[in-house]
């Protein structure tokens, strides 16, 4: 009995000396003073209902509190999977949108039966397009100068139903970011996997297209390559034998046009090189070249006007 009026007279003390002790209280069962806001609930199911309270009041760091504490206590239940769910819809209403992704992405990967899966890749998706238009990684309110999102967004999209109608897409948009980032190589790589793994796919025919854009950019780099050039127009020409009344066909042609110009300069410039090494009959070739293969380009001009010149200098040589 004395021990007892001793405890509660501690008890009594201790709240009269601090505030901060008013947010601790005694529990016989485990022998120990806990903190009420740290304390689980005595079930997952009445954990989750008191966290899914805050969520529906909107208050979303206070759910995200509860939350995070029924996954910590039981961390296999049925309630563990809806509470990292809802983490994520947490998240993603207070506009944390990479972190909403990480949280949804730890469902597909700790929870892979979860009847949420498909909605989930869905809302990565989203918020990958949205990343890919320009929204930028945030750290409290400030953008960070990161890598952008959306890769590593529609990667795991890619990843988590490598057969599934967003798929498809997802590998599509990825190649369109890396493209955008001048990330050639890799975004042709991209383009080439929709080609391949999903050939019935609606975005086949603009994959085809973008490889050859991209081809069409790596020959526009500051040492023209004449390799990739051909090989770009080569694939807009077969872009447009197959699909010539697509939407994209005008836009071609207009690359196809594009390169026959840049080639029609190169051949012109080798020409002008060989003429200034006096190695007169290699120039002509290059010139006559120009007139022939590239006739409505205005290189060809320039190529004819140089051939009565380049007859006198061979002449006077």
């Amino acid at each position: 009995m004395r021990r007892v009026i001793l405890l509660i007279l501690a008890c009594i003390w201790a709240v009269s000396v601090s505030p901060a002790y008013a947010y601790w209280i005694w529990t016989p069962k485990t022998g120990k003073w806990v903190n009420p806001k740290t304390m689980v609930k005595p079930t997952p199911k009445e954990q989750y209902d008191y966290a899914i309270e805050f969520y529906n009041l909107k208050k979303y760091d206070d759910a995200i509190r509860e939350f995070k504490k029924l996954l910590k206590a039981y961390p296999k239940s049925y309630e563990a999977s809806e509470s990292q769910y809802y983490m994520g819809r947490s998240e993603e209403e207070k506009n944390n949108l990479y972190e909403a992704f990480l949280a949804y992405q730890k469902v597909v990967d700790k929870y892979p039966f979860s009847e949420r899966i498909k909605e989930i890749i869905e809302r990565e998706y989203k918020i990958g397009e949205i990343f890919m238009s320009g929204e930028k990684r945030k750290a409290l309110g400030v953008p960070l100068p990161v890598e952008n999102p959306s890769i590593e967004i529609f990667t795991k999209v890619v990843e988590n139903s490598t057969y599934g109608p967003i798929a498809p897409k997802a590998q599509y948009k990825l190649g369109l970011v890396l493209k955008g980032l001048v990330r050639f190589d890799e975004a042709e790589e991209a383009f080439n996997k929709v080609v391949t793994n999903y050939p019935e796919s609606e975005w086949v025919e603009p994959a085809k297209f973008q490889i050859a854009s991209c081809r069409a950019a790596l020959s526009r780099g500051p040492d023209y390559d004449s390799g990739a050039a051909n090989e770009a127009k080569q694939k807009f020409e077969d872009f447009l034998k197959d699909h010539p009344d697509a939407v994209l066909s005008r836009e071609a042609e207009e690359n196809i046009d594009k390169l026959k110009e840049k080639e029609a300069a190169s051949s012109y410039n080798i020409a002008v090189f060989y003429e200034k090494q006096k190695a007169y009959p290699a120039a002509r070739i290059y010139y006559n070249a120009v007139i022939e293969k590239y006739p409505e380009s205005p290189w060809a001009k320039k190529a004819q006007d140089k051939l009565p010149l380049l007859e006198k200098l061979e002449k006077k040589k």
